[in-house]
């Protein structure tokens, strides 16, 4: 898609990013000050990332690194922006940051239902690895793990 920018995000990002967050069913709606504790670099190594289109918040994305495992806390993008490159865009950015980390591999969970995002995520590289059983709730649902070994 032409013109996806993904930057770090900044305090003036929350309130765009928990309009968006809050009009998805699928995401994880943390609270504003989780967020905001992720800019302050508060505990553990966390990236949150958006994506904007024309100007326009399009995504956000949560990476963390605990010792050499990343893991894509969450992706979330905007209905309009689906299937046009920006979720992709935000994990390929979250990945990066993991490395730069030290990370030396990356995991994540996703709705066993979720065949568009589990696709995404095969493209990327990732391989099923395991499940959790009732990880999800509203509605509740397994999660697939995936794992991606980085590259060295």
């Amino acid at each position: 898609m032409s013109g996806v920018r993904v930057r770090s995000a900044v305090g003036a990002d929350l309130d765009e990013l928990m309009l968006l967050e809050r009009g998805m069913a699928e995401a994880p709606h943390w609270g504003i000050g989780t967020y905001a504790e992720i800019l302050a670099e508060q505990g553990v190594p966390r990236c949150l990332l958006v994506t904007e289109v024309e100007g326009r918040l399009a995504g956000f994305a949560v990476g963390a690194v605990v010792g050499s495992v990343g893991e894509i806390e969450t992706v979330a993008v905007e209905l309009w922006a689906r299937r046009r490159g920006v979720g992709r865009a935000l994990c390929e950015a979250v990945l990066g940051w993991c490395g730069e980390q030290g990370a030396t591999e990356v995991e994540l969970e996703v709705r066993e239902g979720s065949g568009g995002a589990q696709a995404l995520y095969v493209g990327l590289g990732f391989m099923a690895v395991g499940e959790r059983r009732r990880y999800y709730s509203d509605p509740v649902e397994d999660a697939v793990l995936m794992r991606l070994e980085l590259a060295g």
